[in-house]
Parts: structure tokens; sequence; C-alpha cells
């Protein structure tokens, strides 16, 4: 006790006794000098540190598997013997969890089957089954916990599950080359995600072959993800975002799926050298899409739009293929400021449409785009055409504002308005204008033969 004036009378009538004065002192020698302690600890942890990793393996029964896990310590392997494990199953430290195909881990149709919750976790090489069926409470095939940082998910095969792989709230996890089977409920919004990600910054997701389903991939509320070389099939969206910034969707297939690659609500995102083949609506869907690439793309074949480009702003489209589509590009006049030049526009129905009054200019810095129905002329050689070339004319917008205008697209009176237009420019109305049509398509124009 600090003595002061007040007390000073008190604290010098009570003193302490000597043996308690001792005691105190005692108490506050250290045993064992703070140095040593430190190195002791060191030591300690050198020597768990280098413990080699068990390798165990775990056969079919009941139990066993969250048994096995129970009682491994981290960095242990488990391999699951050919047979059917009974989900669902907890991993709550870090280990390996790999099997062959015939190493199932079934849900028997309730909840999540395999939880992964922890940092480091591997699961490589089973199969996860029959999962819950309820979307409210994300019942998944494999269900990636917050805490379940740089997990590694590989060569797994995932089917009859709501949500094939969901990864909630972990960074830097890696879904790689697995295959996922997804619903095929008649409901499309009764279905699950082959992949979901929420809010998992620095996840990738390369080379799975996804399958039925809701969407391919969803990712929502995340940033510098990475989705490149999978392929879709038989689906709502291939690739779906929304709130999700600075990422990259990249070498990806998509087929037979409503629409490919929907970027929505998200900026900064990298869209190249994908291929949408024979899907029935888009290939390309923007839909508040801010400042993004979308380059070195092909759309090929069926969509009822090959882009539809809906309130986005500057974005840049280049070097892309759009082809045999009912509309090459549908632009809305909410966009603004986005830069197109060098793609290649082959045998679409209508390559543009456009019901706006601006005037947009689709060249950039003398380069232009490939026009398949343009009956151009390059009398100086220099790959460019001598005239722009406008994709849309008064004709055209009056029958996208009246559709049974159409009855008259054979009169006189609709080729004397064509006729005046061609003769007297200013009588165009706002629309697309390329002023540097190229002659020939660029070379990725290849990849859609």
């Amino acid at each position: 006790m600090r003595c002061t004036w007040k007390c000073a009378a008190v604290c010098w009538s009570n003193p302490p006794r000597p043996g308690t004065l001792r005691r105190l002192r005692i108490r506050q020698q250290p045993t064992v000098s703070a140095p040593l302690a430190v190195g002791l600890l060191l030591i300690g942890n050198l020597i768990v540190g280098s413990l080699p990793a068990a390798d165990v393996n775990v056969s079919p029964g009941s139990g066993a598997l969250n048994q096995a896990i129970a009682a491994a310590s981290p960095g242990d392997v488990l391999r699951l013997q050919a047979g059917v494990y009974a989900g669902p199953v907890t991993l709550d430290r870090p280990l390996t969890l790999t099997g062959s195909a015939a190493s199932v881990i079934d849900g028997g149709g309730t909840g999540r089957v395999l939880i992964v919750d922890a940092p480091d976790a591997v699961v490589r090489g089973i199969s996860v089954r029959n999962s819950g069926e309820r979307l409210d409470l994300e019942d998944s095939g494999i269900f990636v916990t917050l805490n379940g940082d740089r997990a590694l998910l590989e060569g797994n095969h995932l089917e009859s599950n709501l949500i094939g792989i969901n990864l909630k709230g972990p960074e830097n996890v890696v879904v790689r080359g697995n295959v996922i089977i997804g619903s095929r409920d008649p409901r499309m919004n009764d279905r699950g995600n082959g992949v979901h990600l929420w809010n998992t910054p620095g996840s990738i997701v390369e080379g799975n072959t996804i399958q039925y389903g809701r969407d391919g991939i969803f990712v929502m509320a995340s940033k510098a993800n990475r989705f490149s070389n999978n392929r879709f099939a038989d689906m709502r969206y291939a690739v779906h975002y929304m709130y999700t910034h600075d990422s990259e969707v990249s070498g990806n297939i998509s087929t037979r799926n409503n629409s490919a690659y929907a970027v929505m609500y998200s900026d900064r995102v990298i869209v190249r050298d994908n291929l949408s083949d024979s899907d029935r609506e888009r290939g390309l869907f923007l839909n508040a899409a801010n400042s993004s690439e979308f380059h070195d793309n092909v759309v090929n074949g069926g969509a009822e739009k090959c882009v539809f480009i809906y309130n986005s702003n500057v974005n840049i489209f280049r070097n892309n293929v759009f082809k045999d589509c009912d509309i090459g590009v549908h632009f809305t006049g909410g966009s603004a400021d986005n830069q197109i030049s060098g793609n290649t526009f082959i045998a679409n129905r209508t390559q543009v449409k456009y019901v706006g009054t601006r005037h947009l200019e689709w060249s950039v810095d003398g380069r232009g785009n490939y026009w398949s129905d343009n009956p151009a002329f390059d009398l100086d050689n220099d790959g460019v055409s001598d005239r722009p070339y406008r994709p849309n004319d008064l004709v055209d917008q009056l029958l996208w504002k009246h559709p049974l205008a159409k009855l008259l697209i054979n009169t006189p009176a609709m080729q004397l308005l064509r006729w005046s237009q061609a003769e007297f420019p200013t009588l165009y109305p706002g629309g697309v204008i390329d002023s540097a049509p190229l002659m020939r398509a660029p070379v990725i124009a290849q990849l859609a033969d």
C-alpha cells in the first residue's frame, strides 16, 4: 500500500510482519531466467514441428471418419479406403483428406455433407454426394467456413448436392479440377449453384467441369477472384458476378446455358479468352458493370444477343468475335464512355441494336471493327474502309419502336427513306457510327470457325 499523509498513521501502526515480506520477496524471484525460458519454448516448438505427419488409412464404418479426424494431429493425411462414409463430416483441423472416386462421403439427403472449418485443409480425389435440399440453410456438398482460409479442394467428384461447393467467407481458397453435377430440378430457382462464393477474397476456381444446377459459378460481395479454364453446360449462367470487383474470368467454355458470362454491379473485372458456344440468350451480359475489360472472347452461334450492355460505363471491348446471333450487340441508352474497337461482327441478323438519340463512335485511334455486311472499298489499301459504317438507320429504329411497321418494310416509302439517308447523312438519327471499319477480320476470328 502506498502511504499518504491521510493514512500514514494507519500504515505505520500496522507494519507487515517480517515473514510476510520474505514470502513476497520469494514470489518475485524468477525460478528460471527469461532467456532460458524462451529458449526452452523454441526447442519445444522445433521438436513438435519436426515430427513427421502421420499417414492414416481410414476404413468405412459407423463414425469412423469423424473419429479419425478427432484423433489426428495437424498435418496428418487421412486416406479414405473405398466405401461409403456417412455425413455430415467436419474437418476442424488442417488435415489432408484424400482417396479415390470410390471413397464416398454421403450426406443422406440432409444438411451439409463435408464442412471444412480449419485453415490449410486439403480435400482431394474423393466423392461427395447427397446433401440436403434447403437453400435457406445453404445445404452443400462441401461447405468451407470463415475459418477455412487457404483450403485446397482438388480433383473431387460432387453429385446430387444442392450447392456443389460453398465458400462462405474464407480467403485464398483454391477449387481446382473438380467435377460437379448439379440438380436437374425443373424449376431453375430451386436449384443451387455449382460453386457459390460469398466474401472470399483471393479465391481461385480453375479447371473444373460443372453441369446442371442454377449457375456454374456465382460470386457475391467479393474481390480479387480468378475463374479460369472451367467448362460449363446446361445452366442459367456459366459465371455470374454480383458486387465483386478487381477480378478475372479467363479461358472458360460455356455451352448450352441460358447465358454465359454475366457481370452485374461489379467494377474492374477482366473477361478474356472465353468461349460462349450455342448459349441461348446472351454470350456477354453487362448490368451496371463499369471500368472493366472484355477482350479476345468468342460468342458463336445461337444466342439471341451476343452482347447485352445495360447501364454500364467506361468499359473496353476489343478483339472479340460476335458471330451468328440474332443481335450482335444490344446497347442501351444508359451506357456511356465505352470503347469498342478491333472486334469482329460476322453474320449477325442485326449487327447492333441501339435505340437512342446520341451519336456513338465505335472506333479508337483510327481502328474500328470488322463488319461482315459492310460493302466497303479500300482504295488506299490501308486496311480501313474509305467510308464510315453505320449499322442502323432510321428504318431500323422505326421497326424497333413500332414492330408492326415490318409489314411496310418492302414498300416504296421505306425504300425512299433509306435512299434519302444515304444521299443526305444529316438525316441519320442518333446511333452507332464506326468511322474506321476494318476490311479484314482480326486473327482471333479464326477461333470462331
